[in-house]
This record gives C-alpha cells, structure tokens and sequence, in this order.
C-alpha cells in the first residue's frame, strides 16, 4: 500500500479518521504516531477506540505510560473477543529497552497497540505497522490546541496533513477507508 496523505481540519474530523481505520484494525495491529505536542495524537486514537468499540474514556497516557482498553462488547458468536486497545505513550522514555520493559508485546496479539511518541522506538513490536505522522498544515502558525490538562488533544480547529504508511506484509492489499471519510463526519 502506498503512503497516503490527507489534510485533516478539525477534532471531529480526526475523531472520523480514527473511527475510519478502526475498521481495518484487526487484534495483534500496530499503530505508530509521532507528531507534536497537540497534533492530535490522542484525539485520534479517540476514534480508533470509538471504532473498536472499547471501554473508556480515552486520554493521553503521558503519566501512566501504558493504559488498557477492553471491549465493550462480549465476544462473538464465534468465541471470539473484539480487540482490546493498548494506548501507550514512548513520550517520557529514553530508549527502545525501556518500552520493551513495558512488557507491551505480551497484550499485542489480544488487542490493537497505538504508541504515541512511538517512532524510533516501538518498531520492534511487530514487523507489519501503521505509522502515522501529524503535523500543522499551516507553516508559522502558533498550535491552539495545546492545554494544560491535556496538552496532546485536538482542541483546536488548525488543520493538520496526516502521512499514513503502512510497513509489512500484514498492509499488502488492504485499502484503507479513507474515500469515505468524508461520509462519516
């Protein structure tokens, strides 16, 4: 699959994006984001955990490092359980030993793993990744979104370009829902 980029506007449309490629997540998924300090990280992460429908609510890990997200749902009729989310943020870590420490890899194949500040750090946990990168779309204009009690959620309405590359074996095929975005906000 080759890189896509989009330009995202606003919280709810990152919500929508989040919601969107939660239907391509699948248990034992890998999501890498890296973007600055209120790029929307969590925001997006928000609607990934819309999508999987799992237990919230959902909030920037910086503190705790790692959380755990269950699913709301019983398992299906097949016996299988919907995926957890393990949302995790690298942000205070020095080193990919130190996220190993986390023991991360031991909740991967039961559930979907987004590591914020994850990217040159966290790709050892599995070969096949989404590695997302947000950045300001507007060059020069100062972030609205960064507050004090959640310095990483989108508040603000300050368009952001989204880079989606899909790394592995595990992407070859799949297309991401990204056409009908647009349909979902």
């Amino acid at each position: 699959m080759p890189d896509v980029s989009l330009t995202v506007a606003t919280a709810a449309e990152m919500r929508a994006l989040g919601r969107s490629l939660a239907t391509v997540l699948h248990a034992g998924d890998l999501v890498i984001l890296t973007g600055g300090l209120g790029a929307g990280k969590t925001t997006l992460t928000q609607g990934i955990g819309d999508g999987l429908g799992v237990r919230g609510p959902i909030t920037s890990p910086t503190f705790v490092i790692a959380r755990v997200h269950p699913p709301l749902a019983p398992p299906a009729t097949t016996g299988q359980a919907p995926p957890a989310l393990v949302h995790a943020d690298a942000y205070r870590l020095g080193s990919a030993l130190e996220l190993d420490d986390l023991d991360l890899d031991t909740d991967t194949a039961a559930a979907v793993t987004v590591v914020e500040w994850g990217e040159g750090l966290a790709e050892g946990l599995a070969a096949d990744r989404l590695e997302i990168t947000i950045a300001p779309a507007a060059v020069g204009v100062q972030n609205a979104a960064e507050s004090e009690s959640d310095p990483d959620d989108l508040t603000g309405e300050m368009p952001r370009t989204v880079r989606i590359s899909a790394v592995g074996k595990r992407w070859e095929g799949v297309k991401l829902p990204l056409a009908s975005l647009a349909d979902r906000l």
